[in-house]
């Protein structure tokens, strides 16, 4: 694992040690001491002072890049040159050129790269799926979906940003960090999109990145989108909801917040909860593991995060 951030605390490091057939290995960090204190609170790993050791631990069978996006091409690439999988954090990297790279890579090498789109394998949004694929709701009329979140007490202090609003560390701003789970989530439930359009620009002025944007995508069957998101919202008027309007009924749901799933048949009201694992990476970890020992498939790779990471390039007007 390189990266030792808050991730890596409890959504997803510790089930390298509860999934059967695997074990964390070794850690690395560009701060040294990071990951000797994340090693010494989490099973002794081996660590490493330089990153790029991790890669090279003969110890080492796949590498979990779990840094900022900014430093995930240079650890992608280095791990495919190196001849092992690798599991990365999303969003893949900071733009759909460089996904297209690492995957190109990947490719020519043969290996699989795996991104940490663990929506995909949640429990929440299968039965998002199951019930969109179920056919009750009828014919999709219209999606929409909002994702409002008050500033960060941190996007204050300018001369001291967190890295997720800092482009050249994160690809864009909390649009990238946030944004990319609920794009991937729909492209998963209702296919890849055929058209992207988006606007973008800063309304808060805390930062340089965007905080505040809007697009329109066309999915199979011409189900047309409309998508809204700030980062600048005052607190009382939060929101993320998905909205699904069809022929016989509604859908909706959240993307972080796990609220239950209401399906409206008609007129009447039905609440579906499910319960979110500990570790909420643990359910897509253990698909890699399955796929890696040829027990099964990881739903999220480099070639589907690609495309989101392509989504989010137009919305933002970078593509």
């Amino acid at each position: 694992m390189i990266g030792t951030g808050n991730v890596t605390e409890l959504k997803s490091a510790p089930s390298f040690n509860k999934v059967e057939n695997s074990r964390l290995v070794a850690v690395g960090n560009r701060t040294y001491e990071k990951a000797k204190d994340y090693a010494a609170r989490h099973g002794n790993p081996t660590v490493h002072r330089n990153p790029f050791d991790v890669i090279h631990d003969p110890e080492v069978d796949i590498v979990y890049i779990a840094t900022p996006p900014g430093s995930h091409m240079d650890y992608a690439l280095e791990t495919i040159k190196a001849g092992k999988p690798l599991y990365i954090e999303k969003p893949m990297a900071r733009t759909w050129e460089e996904c297209n790279i690492i995957n190109e890579a990947a490719k020519k090498a043969g290996l699989p790269v795996f991104v940490a789109y663990y929506r995909r394998s949640l429990e929440y949004f299968k039965q998002v799926r199951s019930l969109v694929e179920g056919g009750s709701l009828g014919k999709i009329l219209h999606i929409n979906m909002q994702q409002y979140y008050p500033a960060r007490p941190e996007d204050y202090d300018p001369r001291n940003l967190p890295w997720r609003v800092i482009p050249e560390d994160a690809g864009g701003g909390y649009f990238h960090d946030l944004g990319c789970h609920a794009l991937d989530i729909l492209f998963q439930i209702f296919g890849d999109p055929l058209e992207v359009s988006g606007q973008a620009t800063n309304i808060g002025g805390l930062y340089e990145a965007e905080d505040t944007l809007s697009a329109t995508l066309v999915l199979p069957g011409n189900i047309l989108v409309s998508g809204s998101w700030n980062f600048v919202t005052p607190e009382p008027f939060t929101r993320d909801r998905v909205e699904v309007f069809a022929e016989k009924g509604k859908l909706s749901f959240s993307i972080f917040s796990f609220d239950p799933i209401s399906l409206y048949p008609g007129k009447y009201k039905q609440k579906l909860a499910t319960i979110q694992p500990q570790h909420i990476q643990m359910p897509h970890i253990q698909s890699i593991v399955e796929e890696l020992n040829g027990k099964g498939h990881c739903p999220s790779t480099g070639e589907t995060a690609a495309v989101t990471s392509r989504a989010m390039d137009i919305i933002t007007g970078r593509l």
